[in-house]
């Protein structure tokens, strides 16, 4: 149950005065439904109306506010759609105030003849003069707060103004309540950091652009509690799990053993190490949760098929889900010959299996004929039944959230669950993210693979990157060619994927393929295939092919407008070449010229291939929300925290969570209710209702 303190900030926006259902649909797109959105959507810039200058000493286009006495009125001639005019002055000199449209009547009350106004607005020269479009603001002097010397901006969207805006803010701030102190006392006073209600007040009060820091003390307070709150609702959720008995799975080893002398290659130690961390959580009575993280081509896939084999080895199934169904195929592929020298049986279940074809295959997984099942989200449908489901594995776990890990536990008897990624996720993000499972890195390559020279090439030189594509086509060598978008753009000057695949129609024919977003599954299958079967040379691609196509043939990578991508992805499309003995390269065609983080971007991908420190570098440069397209996949999206700034308060959040569940793991103190408050605040209580997701 929601604590009752809580209950006016999760009312609707709606419960604002002057937010009707159309300005709320509005707010709701840059901020959220509730009250309490507002209140944890931070200014993001702030105006400043302290400037007092005389007329004759003000800068054009700068914002000052002026102590004039009024003039004379000049009313437009009747029928002519020209400006209402009322001439100020100073000491100093004359300004002009001019309005469009403007009432008669409502400016002769606001700015009466011969009494002093103060005026707050942009002055500029108009033919000679000095003038105000529209002022701001205009009270009476003897009344200065009717005209606010700062003013927070917040976010906007097409039809939202800011001063609509804004007053939502201000009307949410007065619900909030004086809560109860969750914070250690000493942590804080160490920080001299004041109450949350406090805090929440001064970020919406900017008087300066210092106070818009993320370094101040209220907003360093309010991040370090949206990260509390994000790392104990982590911790609970795995505590819970771990309490939950799973079952224990230990095979006799038969299996494994005819897999391992089957490959045609010895596994790495990295492999090894992964694959051990994995039994050995297999063999506990608890409910396994591991994150396997490696780099594209380290091996994850053979270390997740073996210890499938080890829960086949009791007598139970295994499941392996993937994001899309080009990449389901290709796991099958690779697998299909081991499981035929070790007498298993594979099957694969997409959305694509209809009908009489659809119901055999569920009838034999149900009956346990089917030992491992491959699939993409057709996977979670109720109609698919396991027979005896013990472990499966998640490929790609970003594009995936914790409701899918719920439904697939729901497939088994609490099935342990064995998570991969191949994109390299920094450390921050992952403890965000991943905080809830164990992790295990496989951090170097298998033995053979060349490392892959990457160039930077600018677009000015595009016909001899042509020539080097014709070149290697001849050889019978294979080129992906990456483009960002599927079709020109007015308003984004780039080369589309149709165009280019007509460009490079004309040098080598029918040797051309492309896929992309907008096609069919069936028609981008075909494609693929084609291509890893051989019989295209070039196959044109938007980012379809990142995650897991694999042509080991392919030697050339060529990403059009690189600029335009970010690190994380340009490494991952870089790992679809160089994934056999052949010497491949990576070309960045970029246009110039380069600003400064495209510049660092670039620079960083050819002097490094360690997935880990590009994920890194990756996160420095763009911030958390861009990494991975974070806002698509299943990480948190934190409102006042920022994890390339407040990464070290991450850390501390991390271990006042776990020493918090260590002594009082119901939540039960005086401290506990506190933490309550929060969890709820920052909407983690989705996070203790779904203490079953593991």
């Amino acid at each position: 149950m929601r604590p009752t303190i809580l209950n006016p900030l999760f009312a609707d926006i709606t419960a604002l005065t002057g937010v009707g259902p159309k300005i709320a649909a509005l707010i709701g797109r840059v901020a959220g439904p509730r009250i309490v959105d507002l209140l944890l959507t931070p200014p993001i810039n702030m105006i400043d109306r302290s400037a007092r200058p005389a007329i004759a000493d003000a800068i054009q286009g700068q914002l000052a506010t002026f102590l004039v006495t009024v003039d004379r009125h000049d009313p437009p001639p009747k029928g002519r759609r020209l400006p209402y005019k009322v001439v100020c002055s100073d000491e100093t000199g004359f300004v002009t105030l001019a309005f469009f449209h403007a009432r008669a009547d409502y400016l002769e009350k606001v700015l009466p003849e011969g009494e002093q106004r103060l005026v707050s607005g942009k002055i500029e020269d108009f033919k000679g003069g000095r003038q105000i479009v529209h002022p701001d603001y205009i009270t009476d002097p003897e009344k200065p707060d009717d005209m606010p010397m700062h003013e927070p901006v917040y976010p906007l969207t097409a039809g939202l103004s800011a001063a609509v805006m804004r007053k939502a803010s201000r009307n949410a701030l007065k619900r909030a309540p004086e809560l109860s102190e969750w914070q250690d006392p000493s942590w804080r006073d160490a920080r001299q950091w004041r109450s949350w209600l406090d805090a929440i007040n001064t970020v919406h009060s900017p008087t300066s652009r210092e106070d818009l820091s993320l370094l101040t003390p209220a907003r360093m307070r309010l991040a370090y509690d949206e990260l509390l709150a994000n790392q104990l609702a982590l911790i609970m959720v795995r505590n819970a799990r771990v309490k939950k008995k799973g079952r224990a799975i230990d095979g006799d080893g038969r299996l494994t053993k005819k897999a391992k002398a089957a490959l045609p290659f010895k596994l790495t130690k990295a492999q090894e190490v992964a694959l051990d961390d994995v039994m050995e959580d297999m063999r506990l009575p608890e409910r396994m949760v591991r994150l396997v993280q490696g780099d594209v081509g380290s091996g994850k896939t053979v270390v997740a098929f073996l210890a499938m084999l080890n829960a086949i080895e009791t007598g139970a199934q295994a499941a392996l889900m993937a994001p899309t169904e080009i990449l389901a195929r290709q796991h099958l592929e690779s697998l299909a010959p081991l499981a035929d020298q070790i007498g298993i049986s594979l099957d694969i279940l997409t959305g694509r299996d209809k009908g009489a074809a659809r119901k055999e295959k569920l009838a034999r997984l149900a009956a346990g004929e089917t030992d491992i099942l491959i699939g993409t989200h057709a996977i979670f449908q109720e109609t698919v039944t396991f027979r005896d489901l013990a472990f499966a594995v998640i490929d790609e776990q970003h594009r995936f959230g914790v409701h899918q890990r719920v439904l697939l536990a729901h497939k088994g008897p609490r099935p342990d669950l064995m998570v991969m990624t191949a994109t390299p996720i920094p450390r921050t993000l992952a403890l965000t993210a991943y905080g809830d499972m164990d992790v295990s890195q496989i951090t170097e390559k298998p033995p053979g693979r060349k490392p892959v020279d990457t160039r930077t090439i600018p677009l000015t030189r595009l016909d001899d990157v042509l020539d080097g594509v014709r070149r290697a086509a001849a050889k019978g060598d294979q080129v992906y060619w990456v483009c960002p978008l599927v079709e020109e753009s007015e308003m984004l000057d780039l080369t589309a994927a149709e165009d280019r695949f007509e460009t490079l129609k004309e040098i080598l024919g029918d040797r051309v393929g492309i896929v992309h977003g907008r096609m069919s599954g069936a028609d981008k299958d075909a494609v693929m295939e084609r291509f890893y079967n051989g019989d295209l040379s070039v196959l044109i691609a938007t980012t379809v092919i990142e995650v897991g196509v694999n042509a080991p043939n392919a030697t050339i990578m060529i990403i059009e407008h690189a600029e335009r991508f970010g690190l994380a992805q340009l490494h991952q499309l870089r790992g679809r070449v160089g994934r056999s003995d052949k010497k491949s390269s990576c070309i960045l065609l970029y246009k110039a010229p380069l600003g400064e983080t495209a510049t660092a971007r670039l620079k960083i991908l050819r002097e490094t291939e360690d997935g880990f420190v590009i994920a890194e570098e990756d996160l420095r440069l763009r911030g958390a929300g861009d990494v991975l397209g974070a806002a698509q996949s299943g990480f948190p999206q934190f409102r006042l925290a920022d994890l390339t700034v407040h990464g070290e308060l991450l850390a501390a959040a991390r271990d006042d969570a776990k020493l918090i569940t260590q002594s009082d793991p119901g939540l039960q103190t005086k401290r506990g209710h506190a933490l309550r408050e929060l969890l709820y605040l920052f909407s983690r209580d989705e996070a203790v209702k779904l203490l079953s997701a593991g």
